[in-house]
């Protein structure tokens, strides 16, 4: 009676942190209904301009809360144009009107642009942004929570050295003994002690920020790793690990393979078009899954406004619940997969090759 009892309570806590789960993921969409509800009334709903504004970047950080009007927190613009230099807050750009700072400045797409004197975009004139946009908000957010979290843990491991984990140590512990024995050794073999720290960080980065995306109302949580301009920067970092950890046999794999010479015309471009796709197809694999999943989450709530219809919308909650638990599923793959293959490719150019074999 004990036991049955024992497990009808873990069954019973156990569904109450399903249900939990099942209402968290569905409160994307709440708040993605309330900002649509907040919403000029008298334009038609267009839908790929809503999703377009959830998934691109912004000058400007918004936080979307059910039941309450989203919010829009301007962030610092800062420009270098042929006038210099020049830094001012966001709020004073609005789409389609002209700000007067050293230049006349106009927004177009959420892109700045130097206005001319009839206030239409002037492309004779550069502008260089390295504005702190809501991307880089996401970002800096996605760092600090892996600074606490490790932090905790790497003080955890200092008091309780010897000790079994306790925790968040315990959470942790287990995902980075994952990346060791399944990921990094397998691949990469002795030599993964030296890659260690560039798995992990690639890994917890890649999935902290995929979690973050799941929460479109979370104040940062943004659409980062479905950015293609961060998942190149994460894959030029690849490409550059891979090929400065290069030995001798990566390299004459590549210009100087074993097979007869008149095939080097055709192997030797195929192999350096190689060292460009593996970290092409990081960037392309990582972007496209992490974009699509939240296109169609979105999609299915835009259905709501399409058909202009409460019938629609217990349909469109359960497909958008169905649709987030699989992005959630995604969030960990992909960070996986992003993991795996950069060891992979590191494993395949630190490998040492026996020629001995081949002479048998």
């Amino acid at each position: 009676m004990e036991k049955r009892s024992i497990l009808n309570s873990k069954i019973f806590t156990l569904s109450r942190i399903c249900a939990l789960f099942i209402v968290l993921l569905a409160i994307p969409g709440l708040a993605f209904s309330q900002e649509k509800a907040n919403s000029d009334q008298n334009k038609p709903y267009d839908p790929k301009v809503a999703i377009f504004e959830h998934i691109g970047d912004a000058h400007s950080w918004h936080i979307s809360l059910p039941l309450v009007k989203p919010i829009a927190i301007p962030l610092p613009v800062i420009l270098y144009t042929n006038k210099g230099l020049e830094v001012f807050s966001s709020a004073n750009l609005h789409e389609g009107e002209v700000y007067q700072g050293k230049n006349n400045y106009i927004v177009v797409k959420d892109k700045i642009k130097i206005a001319d004197s009839a206030g239409n975009a002037d492309a004779t004139h550069k502008v260089y942004d390295f504005s702190i946009t809501r991307n880089v908000v996401s970002m800096w957010m996605g760092m600090i929570f892996l600074f606490i979290i490790f932090g905790i843990v790497s003080s955890s491991y200092k008091k309780r050295a010897g000790k079994a984990p306790k925790g968040l140590q315990s959470v942790i512990e287990p995902v980075v003994m994952f990346v060791r024995d399944d990921i990094a050794i397998p691949n990469i073999g002795v030599k993964h002690v030296k890659y260690m720290s560039l798995l992990l960080t690639l890994f917890f980065f890649i999935l902290i920020n995929n979690l973050l995306g799941l929460v479109p109302f979370f104040p940062g949580g943004f659409n980062l790793t479905g950015n293609i301009a961060v998942t190149l920067s994460l894959s030029l970092i690849v490409l550059i690990v891979i090929n400065f950890s290069g030995n001798k046999y990566y390299w004459k794999h590549i210009f100087a393979p074993d097979i007869p010479f008149w095939l080097y015309i055709i192997m030797v471009p195929v192999e350096l078009i190689g060292i460009i796709s593996k970290p092409f197809a990081l960037m392309i694999r990582l972007f496209a899954n992490i974009t699509a999943g939240h296109i169609i989450v979105l999609s299915l709530i835009s259905l709501i406004f399409i058909f202009n219809s409460l019938a629609v919308s217990p349909a469109s909650v359960v497909f958008v619940v169905f649709m987030d638990t699989i992005e959630l599923l995604v969030a960990f793959l992909q960070a996986y997969i992003f993991t795996m293959l950069t060891a992979l490719f590191i494993g395949m150019a630190v490998e040492e090759h026996a020629h001995e074999q081949h002479e048998i």
